[in-house]
């Protein structure tokens, strides 16, 4: 049985029920708990539909930087970086870390990791844009109110099934020594790599591992995930074109707030999604708000 007869069946089960109900044959507790199967297996079946296009089903490279605000934004900044770690971590999804570049005090200036997973991609490309904290300080002798700024790039983790071709004359290298983790080898041999590619302005950093070699070729993939993000951007802005759409791409936009202090209140911008419970979401709990995203952009 498909997913459509699967649905099919629960719809005209909750109806047989609901018969059952108003001739006093079956309770309201039943009554809800069919429609709440019903409306959830509705909901799965929408959401699938809304990851249908060939690029949602890849993995995910995912670019976490910290805003301007030293030390505030750059501790935000770590707090993204693990809210989407046990996000992937809940999807039973691998999360490896490409590049991390620590704050001097605390935090990270940034952080690139690939999350490993069917649709990995799909779920996570409404995450693209600012994401804005409210909170007291933790860094701040006087406990004043603080607002930090990080931002996040989500790009599909390209295949062997798809070909971006990227001449040698459009990228400049440059090698340095890793600081993260990496035992003898760290500060002592440049295995860290720099990528510039020079027609986009894009810059890919990898010290995934000792190898120089592997982190080139590390960066040369993200490169061309990015490069493919960028393909369908373009082709996304000129469909809107075509069609004479007045609908908006702002990929640096804000898109959510996380309010801590004075009240508690983490809110998507585009969607009104909403939640009071903050620290959940923090712990990777973002499904309502990707849900939601997903199915008002399928919608429109």
């Amino acid at each position: 049985m498909d997913a459509h007869e699967a649905l099919g069946k629960l719809v005209d089960d909750l109806q047989v029920l609901y018969e059952f109900h108003r001739e006093g044959e079956a309770s309201e507790e039943e009554l809800s708990k069919a429609y709440a199967a019903t409306d959830s297996a509705i909901k799965a079946l929408e959401l699938r539909r809304m990851l249908g296009k060939e690029e949602d089903a890849l993995g995910a490279i995912l670019k976490i930087n910290s805003g301007a605000g030293g030390t505030e934004s750059m501790d935000w900044a770590m707090m993204l970086l693990r809210m989407y770690q046990r996000w992937a971590e809940r999807k039973g999804y691998q999360f490896k870390v490409a590049d991390l570049q620590e704050g001097e005090e605390a935090g990270i200036k940034s952080a690139t990791v690939e999350i490993v997973g069917d649709t990995a991609y799909g779920y996570l490309k409404g995450e693209n844009g600012v994401h804005r904290l409210v909170r007291i300080s933790p860094f701040d002798s006087n406990a004043r109110r603080h607002t930090s700024f990080a931002s996040v790039f989500v790009s599909p983790a390209i295949d062997d099934n798809i070909e971006i071709t990227v001449a040698p004359s459009e990228i400049k290298w440059d090698t340095y020594r890793s600081s993260g983790a990496g035992g003898q080898n760290v500060n002592k041999v440049e295995t860290g790599v720099r990528l510039y590619h020079i027609p986009t302005g894009i810059v890919v950093e990898n010290t995934e591992t000792r190898s120089q070699l592997q982190n080139r070729e590390n960066a040369m993939r993200i490169l061309k995930s990015h490069l493919y993000e960028l393909e369908l951007r373009k082709r996304e802005e000129e469909k809107l074109r075509v069609e004479g759409s007045k609908k908006k791409i702002e990929w640096g936009s804000q898109i959510r707030n996380y309010v801590l202090q004075p009240y508690r209140l983490v809110k998507d911008l585009r969607t009104g999604v909403e939640t009071s419970d903050v620290q959940a979401v923090l712990d990777g709990d973002l499904d309502n708000f990707i849900t939601e995203y997903l199915m008002q952009e399928g919608g429109e």
